[in-house]
């Protein structure tokens, strides 16, 4: 769950520090005081793209920082997906803490760090859907897009497993297919392709590479080519150890010299003995050297045409690294993957036949998954039929019909079930959609064209309501859900918010007093000037402070009746909504 929410410099916001409660947060204000915005925070949080204009006047950036507690099953599905990239370490994972911070300069840059580690956007996207669900009214339109309905259904029906194993079946098969596909291609184009293959693999092969050879190579041309001058240095170094200059000893013979001076020396003062050792190791030594300078100067041969023969082969290598990679190594792979493709096309008849099997087998095996599934997914529907129905009654949409449609559409590539063929993809073989009729009489229809803007809060929170048990995100946000309803549903929706922060932690943005008096913690947003500046402040409310709030919401003005109003209403909810209030 979200604990705290730090913010500084967002639009009308200076700098809040907000704390929440596990359960039911309630936040109230006047239009414009600021929260919306707080909800804008959040979304920075989750990934969502910023905005320049959201930086406050004069400020050099945003920042907004949130700091989360989160259970074990949450910890261990961000563990799963995001643990390869060290978001959390084990002091993290014991402690169940996550801290995420968003910056948003004025220059347009934006950055994110969790838990102090830097990630991309994408990467704060894809976190944040495992720990907030915002549903705002731009929110709710998510809810008129049928291609959201199948995975709705299948989260309510707990089919997430079936559904992946028919999408790793539909995985496999795109690529048989697409393998034939590959294969079919036109003849004559396959033609030039074996030509030039064949080409690749002949120049390649007939080089006949060692993936070492090349530095080899190199290091021979540089004595080659400086053999006369490595010929000269050897010899002076050999001369001036062994045969000396005219007049004037070898360095092995002066050595020679100090040696058995030391020797001599040790004997009159036997402390000199280390001394004694180091010469003449020193002059063994120098000796050896002399001797393998002497060998590796006799060695050195100046061979032109053994220059010529590491020049040409060194270019070979250059003219093959140019095309075909840009090491010796990358050229040897492009060969082997060369004569692979041209392996495949060379018994491209046969390879059809293997995968036309395969497709075939394939094929058969997904039916058999995808007509499971969708059976699962009428089971589901029916129970999510008649637990949506429910929960729109008591939302004061006793007459409405709600309805699961699932269809399938014909597609000559797809799969053969009862004489027909129809279109699969990896959801399966169903075209699901939502559809609700409203009022008695009419036909479910599609929900966008029939929901208006209240009924539509009111059916997504039934939706929200019915889908909570198998929901894993722990925190949801409701922002200005009573679109559209009015006091007596509010209390209604008011208590089904309640009733789903027993599972998850819930925010809601409100207008309706009805809906805030369900609220463990209440926050009043609210406006003032500061130093000639407008600024939004937030304020955790007592419980005498709510009365006046509730009285404000009710009637527009804290009088003695708007108070003894909000203290009814307060007491009905009290104790903590035992019972759930009837419309009437």
């Amino acid at each position: 769950m979200l604990v705290e929410l730090s913010i500084w410099n967002l639009a009308i916001i200076d700098h809040l520090q907000l704390q929440f409660s596990a359960g039911f947060n309630v936040l109230t204000g006047e239009t414009g005081t600021g929260k919306s915005i707080i909800i804008d925070a959040v979304s920075l949080l989750l990934g969502a793209r910023a905005s320049t204009e959201l930086v406050r006047t004069g400020a050099p950036s945003t920042v907004v920082e949130g700091v989360f507690q989160l259970e074990p099953e949450t910890l261990e599905a961000l563990q799963d997906e995001f643990g390869a990239l060290g978001l959390l370490d084990d002091a993290e994972l014991a402690a169940g803490e996550l801290i995420i911070r968003r910056e948003v300069t004025a220059g347009g840059r934006s950055s994110a760090r969790v838990n102090g580690r830097a990630v991309t956007q994408s990467v704060l996207r894809d976190l944040g859907r495992h720990l907030i669900d915002i549903h705002g009214q731009g929110d709710q339109l998510t809810l008129l897009q049928p291609r959201r309905h199948v995975t709705l259904l299948d989260r309510y029906g707990g089919l997430e497993a079936q559904r992946a194993a028919v999408a790793s079946v539909v995985g496999r098969l795109r690529e048989v297919r697409q393998a034939l596909r590959a294969l079919q291609r036109d003849a004559r184009e396959l033609a030039r392709r074996v030509d030039l293959l064949t080409f690749q693999v002949d120049e390649i092969r007939a080089a006949k590479l060692h993936p070492d050879e090349e530095e080899a190579l190199r290091r021979e041309r540089t004595l080659l080519a400086n053999a006369e001058k490595l010929k000269l240095l050897a010899d002076s170094v050999y001369a001036l150890l062994f045969e000396g200059e005219e007049r004037q000893a070898s360095v092995v013979d002066q050595l020679g010299e100090v040696v058995e001076h030391l020797t001599a020396l040790q004997k009159l003062d036997d402390t000199l003995e280390e001394q004694s050792q180091v010469a003449e190791t020193a002059l063994y030594q120098l000796e050896e050297l002399a001797r393998t300078m002497r060998v590796y100067r006799d060695e050195i041969a100046y061979d032109p045409e053994r220059l010529e023969q590491v020049e040409e082969r060194i270019d070979l290598l250059n003219n093959l690294k140019r095309k075909y990679g840009d090491t010796i190594a990358e050229v040897l792979a492009f060969a082997d993957r060369a004569q692979e493709e041209l392996d495949g096309i060379s018994h491209s008849e046969e390879r059809q036949v293997e995968l036309h099997k395969a497709e075939a087998a394939l094929l058969s095996e997904l039916g058999v998954l995808a007509e499971e599934l969708s059976a699962a997914r009428r089971a589901a529907a029916a129970a999510l039929t008649a637990q949506v129905e429910a929960e729109l009654k008591d939302l004061g949409m006793e007459h409405a019909r709600f309805m699961v449609a699932m269809d399938r559409v014909e597609a000559a590539d797809g799969l053969e079930l009862d004489g027909r063929r129809v279109a699969f993809d990896t959801a399966g073989i169903d075209r699901v959609e939502f559809l609700i009729a409203p009022n008695p009489g009419e036909d479910p229809k599609p929900l966008a064209s029939t929901a208006s803007g209240g009924e539509t809060s009111r059916l997504m929170l039934a939706l929200k309501t019915a889908l909570s048990a198998a929901d894993p995100v722990p925190t949801l946000i409701f922002d200005e859900i009573d679109a559209g309803i009015g006091g007596r549903t509010g209390r209604i929706v008011g208590h089904k918010l309640w009733d789903l922060s027993r599972k998850h932690q819930v925010f809601c943005v409100t207008h309706l007093a009805q809906m805030a008096s369900y609220g463990e913690r209440h926050l009043r947003v609210e406006k003032t000037i500061v130093g000639g500046r407008t600024q939004s402040v937030v304020q955790a409310l007592s419980p005498a402070e709510r009365v006046g709030e509730l009285a404000l919401m009710l009637g527009g003005a804290a009088t003695e009746s708007t108070r003894r109003s909000a203290r009814e209403l307060l007491a009905q909810t009290n104790p903590r909504h035992t019972k759930e209030p009837q419309p009437t």
